[in-house]
């Protein structure tokens, strides 16, 4: 199984899911579900990123979490039948499997090993969310971005991403002229490239030291609650 999260459970309890998935792919800017929506089904990504967006006055956003085949989206918004607190957009093409949340409802409350998957991840991805919020809030941009940029590439599995400016500026909440400016002083360092819709990380051992603290953090957190990981290429 791709994604990671099945692929960590029993063979009993993959069972219960693997004859009700739909594969489907996932383009960039499709919006899964919407802030005040019912939440229908659950979609665990095979590849690509699906970022889960806090919406703003103004129609402003801005990410709180970016989700890959590590992961699940659909049920990290509260109880299974609750309205979704934010926006689940996909971020990076890729390919997901659906199921519907009431059969994922049943499978949860006949197995228990799989509650104690759902309330790992959970734990984990509330971890990104709260050290995201506060990253934002007290971080330079350019510790930012290249947090952000290898967290991304984390999630997809490869040094190079087909993002534009403005996808990166929206993830952030800042103007896109401010990632252009930041984004160039990455290139002269040697430690990105970029071009017309793609960014792609040259000198990852650099980057990881200019980036803010959160992002080791957030590798040692997951790794310390057990979170399935995707492998670094």
């Amino acid at each position: 199984m791709d994604n990671l999260w099945i692929a960590s459970l029993p063979p009993e309890d993959q069972k219960r899911l693997t004859p009700h998935l739909n594969e489907r792919p996932i383009e960039p800017g499709e919006i899964l579900y919407d802030a005040g929506d019912a939440v229908e089904e659950v979609w665990f990504p095979h590849d690509g990123a699906i970022s889960l967006m806090t919406i703003l006055d103004e129609d402003k956003m801005v990410e709180t979490a970016a989700i890959g085949r590590e992961g699940l989206v659909g049920v990290t918004c509260g109880p299974l039948n609750a309205r979704a607190a934010s926006r689940a957009i996909a971020q990076i093409q890729g390919v997901a499997s659906c199921c519907p949340a009431g059969v994922f409802a049943d499978a949860l409350a006949q197995s228990e090993p799989m509650r104690h998957a759902l309330a790992t991840f959970t734990e984990g991805l509330m971890a990104q969310v709260q050290q995201t919020a506060a990253c934002n809030a007290q971080h330079p941009l350019d510790e930012r971005l290249a947090r952000w940029l290898l967290t991304i590439s984390d999630r997809v599995e490869t040094h190079r991403v087909v993002l534009t400016q403005s996808d990166i500026a929206q993830m952030l909440g800042v103007r896109r002229a401010t990632v252009s400016e930041v984004g160039s002083e990455l290139v002269d360092r040697g430690l990105i490239r970029r071009g017309r819709g793609w960014i792609e990380i040259v000198d990852r051992p650099r980057l990881e030291q200019s980036a803010c603290g959160c992002y080791r953090m957030m590798r040692g957190v997951l790794a310390d609650l057990g979170v399935p990981q995707v492998r670094r290429r």
